[in-house]
């Protein structure tokens, strides 16, 4: 056997020849695709289930501010009547206090302004609208508009001494401030 035909015959079955490298390399290369692929899919999934859950905390918060808009529509969806009903209160107070109490004839007109004026508050108070009458309190920017102000040392300064108009409150909410006179330090 020559030389040539030698190495012909080895070259096949020699362990170190590219060709059975390159198989395991191949392998090797998948191997690192495939883990690309499974990281990017990981991600991906990841991704999805943090927008779902933002989807649905959306949605939640979406039916639960529509909750709450529908229950202050009921609540304070009269607002406006009772603003155009505080006139008949405050007319009626009026009639009360003109009215001279010491002429026996009075007495049945004073008797029926004030059961009706009695009745017409108590359905306010049926529908929570409440009246503020805070004599003697100190003043409450948030619930009392002061028309003026007296000088008077018998009381703190900044206490409410009169009441012009009683002020209302729906459900716990200023309806309309109460007008008073406030005491000057």
């Amino acid at each position: 056997m020559t030389d040539q035909e030698h190495n012909d015959q080895q070259e096949p079955e020699a362990p170190d020849s590219p060709e059975t490298e390159q198989p395991e390399e191949q392998l090797v290369n998948d191997a690192d695709t495939l883990s690309a692929q499974v990281e990017t899919l990981a991600n991906a999934l990841a991704s999805a289930k943090e927008q779902t859950l933002r989807a649905q905390a959306d949605a939640q918060n979406s039916r639960r501010r529509a909750e709450q808009d529908v229950e202050k529509a009921h609540k304070f969806g009269q607002e406006k009547l009772v603003i155009d009903l505080l006139p008949v209160v405050d007319n009626l107070e009026r009639a009360l206090a003109t009215i001279d109490r010491d002429v026996e004839a009075n007495k049945p007109i004073i008797e029926g302004i004030e059961l009706t004026l009695k009745s017409f508050t108590d359905s306010l108070a049926r529908h929570q609208v409440l009246a503020l009458n805070p004599a003697g309190e100190p003043f409450d920017p948030q619930l009392h508009q002061a028309m003026t102000m007296i000088d008077n040392p018998d009381v703190e300064p900044n206490t409410v001494i009169d009441v012009f108009q009683k002020g209302y409150t729906l459900h716990g909410r200023l309806v309309r401030p109460a007008m008073v006179v406030v005491a000057k330090g």
